[in-house]
Formats: structure tokens, C-alpha cells, sequence
């Protein structure tokens, strides 16, 4: 089933049918453990509507599917971004901890957002005035609970400075947290079980109406499972409203930089697409 966050009710969509209920409390609602079976028996009491109303709802305006739930980020999850970020980091004297990374058992995880630094689909997305080259990462995202257990997935929009992260790894955190620095949603598919390996992770970037860049992987390229990663976040950390967690990305676009102006597009196979425009800041 796959939720959305609209400004003023809630949007269910179910293989049963569409549901709209009430206006809820983000932070108590994805604070919940066994969320399928409770949004399950919940929306039994909602309105049940047409499909043309349901798109009509999105259609006034969809909002980043999250309370108040902190975003954190995995890194260095697929070899492509391993590959990338030894790349970028290589005249610094950075490339091997990418390297080692990879293959640890320990994963990279770091701190991406706050829900005020996030942008709801369709909201511009910024990049720093300060670098010169920066990418958006396209990542399959996590809902997590509190206990830890993964309950639900997202599209995430990781916003990334690769040239200011390339000049030092320390910087990584000027390069990833700023004010619009992430995008999540349009929804969350509300599921407990992993999605498949083949579902495919695509990109499209737009300039002027035309496709400057695009990009495709599949979640078989990811290293590390879902879980796992849920699982280490966890080791010494508290969440009691849950939190977010975007996974890595496979899709880094060769000599290219984003532009204020430009769309980006953002698909993940069974969620859905995130759309975002970009601005700069």
C-alpha cells in the first residue's frame, strides 16, 4: 500500500481501493510499530473515493510524506559510488578510505536532515553557491520504527556537493546538510517485506525542457541489505518517532554538475517518481 501526505487529509492507496482520511499526526503515526496491519484496520473507517478524486488531491499538492523524523544517509553502499567518490576525492589524499569502506563490515552512515531541511515533491531543491560541482543522488529510502525494523520505503533525493567533499572527506558534512538539501517522496509504500532485487532506480535530469543527463540501476547493486543498515544505525542511537534512511546510490552522472533551472526526476520501480527543481543557495 503506498500513503501520501496531503496539506489538509491523508491518501491511502490499497489493492482494495483508495481511502482518504483525516489530517494526521506525522510524528505518532510513523512512530508506530506494525504500521501495514494498523493502516490496514485504520483506513477501514476512512472514505473510500474515485480514482479521479485521488488525482485531483495530488494534483493541489503532495507534502514529504514525514513528521518531524530525522534523515540519515548511507554511503559508499554500490560500487559505482565507491568509484565516483575515490575519483573525487583522489588530489586530496582521500581515495582509499572510499575504498575501505566498501568493503568493511562497519558502512559509512552519516547525519543528512532535519524535516525543515527537507523539500516536499515538486519544491526546489538547492545547490551551494560556494561549490562548483554538484549532483543529485538518487536512493531507495527507509522508513524505519522505533525498535529499528523497517516498515516502509521512499524516493529519496540525496543532494550532494561533490567538489566541496572532494576537496576534503571532512567536509562531507557542508557538502550533504543544508537548507534544501533533500527530497523525499511522493509517498511511502507501507510494506515490511524487501523489494526485489530487479526493481530498477532511474534518473532524469531536465535543462530547458530537454534531457541533459539520465541514469539507471536496479537494487541488486546495492552491498549492503536494508536491514543491515537499519541494524548499525541503530547500535548506539534512539529513535521514537522512527526515522529515514536514504541507502547509497548507484547512478552518478559522468562530467556533469546540476544548474539552477534544472528538474530533476527521480523513479524507483513499485514507489513511484519525485520530481524537484533546483535552485541555489
Amino acid at each position: 500500500m503506498r500513503l501520501f501526505k496531503l496539506s489538509s487529509s491523508t491518501l491511502l492507496e490499497t489493492e482494495n481501493g483508495l481511502f482518504l482520511g483525516p489530517e494526521l499526526d506525522w510524528d505518532q503515526l510513523l512512530g508506530r510499530e506494525n504500521l501495514p496491519k494498523l493502516l490496514r484496520s485504520e483506513s477501514a473507517h476512512w472514505e473510500k473515493i474515485t480514482p479521479e478524486k485521488a488525482e485531483e488531491l495530488k494534483s493541489e499538492g503532495i507534502l514529504a510524506p514525514m513528521g518531524n523524523q530525522e534523515i540519515w544517509a548511507a554511503g559508499v553502499t554500490y560500487y559505482r559510488s565507491r568509484t565516483a567518490r575515490m575519483e573525487e576525492s583522489q588530489d586530496a589524499g582521500g581515495a582509499d578510505f572510499y575504498d575501505k569502506v566498501y568493503g568493511a563490515e562497519r558502512p559509512e552512515l552519516f547525519f543528512k536532515a532535519t524535516a525543515s531541511r527537507v523539500s516536499n515533491p515538486g519544491e526546489k531543491v538547492n545547490i551551494r553557491k560556494d561549490s562548483t560541482w554538484d549532483v543529485p543522488e538518487p536512493e531507495l529510502t527507509l522508513l524505519i520504527s522505533p525498535s529499528g525494523k523497517v516498515q516502509g520505503f521512499t524516493v529519496g533525493n540525496d543532494m550532494s556537493s561533490r567538489s566541496i567533499e572532494g576537496e576534503n572527506p571532512l567536509y562531507l558534512p557542508q557538502a550533504k546538510v543544508y537548507q534544501g538539501c533533500a527530497s523525499i517522496g511522493p509517498c511511502i509504500l507501507i510494506q515490511e517485506e524487501m523489494l526485489p532485487d530487479t526493481h530498477k532506480i532511474s534518473l532524469e535530469i531536465l535543462r530547458n525542457g530537454k534531457i541533459e543527463a539520465t541514469g539507471e540501476t536496479t537494487l541488486a547493486q546495492m552491498k549492503r541489505k536494508p536491514q543491515e543498515l537499519a541494524d548499525w544505525l541503530f547500535r548506539a542511537n534512539t529513535f521514537p518517532i522512527g526515522c529515514f534512511m536514504m541507502t547509497g546510490t548507484g547512478i552518478v552522472p559522468d562530467n556533469f554538475t546540476l544548474e539552477k533551472g534544472d528538474l530533476v526526476k527521480i523513479t524507483i520501480e513499485g514507489i513511484g517518481t519525485l520530481e524537484n527543481p533546483v535552485s541555489l543557495i
